[in-house]
């Protein structure tokens, strides 16, 4: 079942968004070499309590995962993409880190995540980012009125296409609002002019991520982590958007 929301629970949702994008901002400014993950993970800790928001991931327990999350972000490095369980683990130089992060204020989540070369990187590491983003961009601008959700998902697979990047389809994109996971689901890949037509009031999380050179993935031991199958690098970008009466709104932008 999709909620519709309005523009005034859309807004609250902005508030919740900003948040997200200041917290992410701050987590990329301080990730460098020598910097251990769980550093990273207590400034999120502190940003999260100091804002007075709740975090989506504390004690969350879905199917696909072991048991319940006990922390507040996801720390992917390498050739972990998804779901990353941070982990002692010191950055170092041309690692690739992405970051995803869910929280709720006033009973209103918003959703987002980057991904960041740590020192130099390399420039495979560079495109293999730059597509996600890229990828992410043309989903939004495909968030439109009376569109479907297949253009969305088309959009995105296309930008993968282009660059000659293979998507799997066991994770992707989600609807959200008082929780972070909702209907419906949004795929990375699909056709255009297909799928459920696009509302004002529905409330998406986007969510392009790839390696260069394969779609498969396999689980770490801590049930929670997934990996690219070759060990390859893997990139991740999200934002929660609304679809209104004017095109999409990005609720998770810094502007």
């Amino acid at each position: 079942m999709i909620e519709l929301k309005t523009p005034s629970e859309i807004d609250k949702m902005a508030t919740t968004g900003r948040f997200v994008a200041e917290t992410l901002a701050a987590l990329s400014e301080r990730a460098a070499p020598g910097v251990n993950l769980l550093e990273l993970e207590q400034q999120a800790r502190n940003l999260v309590e100091r804002r007075g928001a709740v975090s989506c991931y504390w004690d969350y327990a879905p199917s696909f995962g072991s048991g319940p999350f006990r922390n507040v972000i996801c720390l992917s490095v390498n050739d972990a993409v998804l779901h990353g369980l941070p982990f002692d683990y010191v950055l170092r130089d041309g690692d690739l880190l992405s970051m995803d992060f869910a929280v709720s204020i006033d009973g209103w989540v918003a959703d987002a995540a980057v991904s960041v070369s740590i020192g130099a990187g390399s420039a495979a590491d560079a495109e293999l980012i730059g597509s996600t983003r890229e990828a992410l961009a043309a989903g939004i601008a495909a968030a439109v009125p009376d569109g479907r959700l297949g253009d969305i998902a088309a959009a995105i697979g296309g930008v993968a296409r282009r660059y000659g990047y293979r998507v799997n389809d066991d994770f992707g994109g989600h609807g959200l609002g008082r929780t972070m996971h909702e209907d419906p689901h949004v795929p990375n890949r699909g056709k255009a002019g297909r799928g459920l037509r696009l509302r004002p009031g529905m409330t998406l999380a986007l969510e392009p991520w790839w390696s260069a050179t394969t779609e498969r993935i396999v689980f770490d031991p801590d049930g929670w982590t997934l990996r690219i199958a070759d060990g390859s690098h893997g990139a991740h970008y999200e934002h929660t958007i609304a679809i209104t009466e004017d095109g999409p709104r990005v609720l998770t932008a810094l502007e």
